[in-house]
């Protein structure tokens, strides 16, 4: 599965990051700037710019339109069950029910990894070769950002 990744990764790369880039500019209209307490929890897990994040609840997250991106998205863990949050850059997508402090400094921390990649477009190639690379759990990024959960404030 890995070694399908790594292989797709290449062509589907431009499809991932305009499909990223495409949700980004959902969520930066349709969702919700954070809060005081939110923005002192973004910063505390190093994120930059705590006003420009918003917030989209969702019923699921949005699954790619494309049929091979979609697949491959589904076969590396990246989206489907049991995913109830997602980042792209200052856009994070959150699932009705699951808007959680844990969950919500896990996102920030994405958000902080996106500004210090420096864009969605170079962000994403880190990322993804970090998944094919190490699998979901144990992908850098995964791991920096599970060690930057709270629990509480």
């Amino acid at each position: 599965m890995a070694s399908d990744l790594r292989a797709a990764l290449p062509l589907l790369m431009p499809k991932a990051i305009a499909w990223a880039e495409s949700q980004f500019s959902f969520i930066a209209e349709a969702g919700q700037p954070i809060d005081s307490s939110l923005f002192a929890v973004a910063q505390s897990v190093g994120v930059l710019h705590p006003e420009l994040i918003r917030i989209a609840e969702v019923s699921h997250l949005p699954l790619p339109e494309d049929p091979e991106l979609r697949r491959v998205a589904l076969d590396a863990g990246l989206l489907g069950q049991g995913m109830v949050g997602l980042t792209f850059g200052y856009g994070v997508y959150i699932c009705h029910g699951h808007k959680d402090l844990r969950l919500l400094s896990h996102e920030f921390r994405h958000v902080y990894q996106y500004e210090h990649t420096g864009s969605i477009a170079s962000f994403l190639p880190i990322y993804l070769e970090q998944i094919a690379t190490f699998g979901y759990d144990d992908a850098p990024f995964e791991v920096d950002a599970r060690a930057h959960e709270r629990c509480h404030a």
